[in-house]
């Protein structure tokens, strides 16, 4: 069987996707999976990481771009159409997976259009309008949150939580595996795939506040590739001692071992944390289209396991006392690691690959959709 996933531009797209790929491969080895996505995303670093095969279309990311990025990225979309087709044919695909973002719609369309068999998942407490607007054309809908099923055809709708890598579930259940130095704090800091300057700023201008509060403080910060040398002239200016980094290839055994965790609020990001357990203190980006990732945080802060820490109140002093009043409390951290742990669910790419092997396998009518019958 060949899979056709089409899935980029940011690890929050990505990674979930990858699970899904790795899943079908343990299932039957024997399974093909091609990843489709632009050059300009973070898959074209990542699959080849990662061992899966990655074809490029000439789709442009609509949202969020501006009047000019708008009229672009529509204008991509006939090509990016036809190159699907192109693909779907070339390759005789037999289910196309969409996981949202800007490198999806044309693939589920095209699906549709070629009589393929088509999903989407949607990892977001509130979804993303590519996922809404390929709903009408999708078979199957999976969502990680309930919030999200009202958005779609119900009948559709899969409430299944967000597909986490294998290596995060293995890694959780190891525990940390490494050594520490007695007393020691492991504290890790990351803003998403490609970094977050105002998490970074913030880090840089509470360095000094965070050392007098935590001497054996042992930091983690992955910074993105555009800020890492500034960070990195930032810690040594302080006179810190740390792993500044521009990305982590092995987030699970990062997450694994840090006994606090500040990011982002994507959703990968969170199911990454609650299959490990980890408390966090969570700062949305506050550009995300639909604020889905306020609505993600605030499920972890509801449930005890993250503070919520917007950023029009993130300052370097305030995060810096955050994380010290965390870090000084183990009974407070204690509670929101078993708090974050009583939101993990690790069986979701299992139950995707199951719903669509009885999709692709059971003679299901491949144009019985409200999408594919419009075409």
């Amino acid at each position: 069987m060949m899979i056709v996933i089409a899935a980029g531009g940011t690890g929050g797209h990505l990674y979930p996707a990858v699970a899904l790929a790795q899943e079908f491969l343990r299932r039957d080895p024997a399974v093909r999976v091609l990843f489709v996505g632009t050059a300009r995303g973070l898959e074209s670093k990542v699959l080849a990481h990662e061992g899966f095969e990655l074809a490029l279309i000439s789709a442009k990311p609509v949202m969020g771009t501006g009047p000019v990025g708008i009229l672009k990225g529509l204008a991509a979309m006939p090509l990016s159409f036809w190159q699907c087709l192109k693909i779907l044919r070339s390759r005789r695909a037999s289910l196309v997976i969409g996981v949202g973002g800007y490198t999806s719609p044309m693939m589920v369309a095209a699906a549709a259009a070629a009589g393929v068999a088509r999903v989407i998942l949607e990892p977001n407490a509130n979804p993303g309008m590519a996922n809404k607007a390929v709903g009408p054309f999708a078979q199957r809908i999976f969502v990680a949150f309930e919030s999200a099923a009202q958005r779609f055809d119900r009948a559709k709708v899969r409430v299944v939580g967000t597909p986490i890598r294998r290596a995060f579930i293995q890694a959780a259940l190891a525990g940390s595996g490494t050594s520490r130095t007695p007393g020691e704090f492991r504290l890790l800091i990351f803003g998403g795939s490609q970094g977050a300057k105002a998490i970074n700023s913030a880090v840089i201008e509470g360095l000094r506040t965070v050392r007098d509060a935590q001497a054996r403080l042992a930091i983690t910060h992955q910074t993105g590739e555009a800020d890492h040398a500034r960070v990195t002239e930032a810690y040594r200016q302080a006179g810190i001692s740390a792993s500044v980094v521009p990305f982590i290839y092995d987030m699970p055994a990062a997450i694994t071992g840090a006994d606090l965790v500040v990011a982002r609020a994507g959703a990968m990001t969170v199911a990454e944390l609650t299959t490990c357990g980890k408390p966090a203190v969570l700062i949305p980006l506050p550009t995300a289209i639909y604020d889905h990732q306020t609505k993600n945080a605030q499920v972890m802060e509801a449930a005890g396991a993250a503070v919520l820490l917007p950023q029009s109140e993130l300052t370097g002093k305030t995060l810096a006392q955050l994380i010290g009043s965390l870090a000084g409390d183990s009974g407070r951290l204690a509670a929101m690691a078993a708090a974050s742990l009583s939101l993990r669910r690790t069986d979701a790419a299992e139950a995707i690959v199951r719903e669509c092997y009885a999709l692709v396998g059971g003679g299901h009518d491949k144009r019985q959709s409200l999408g594919a019958g419009a075409l």
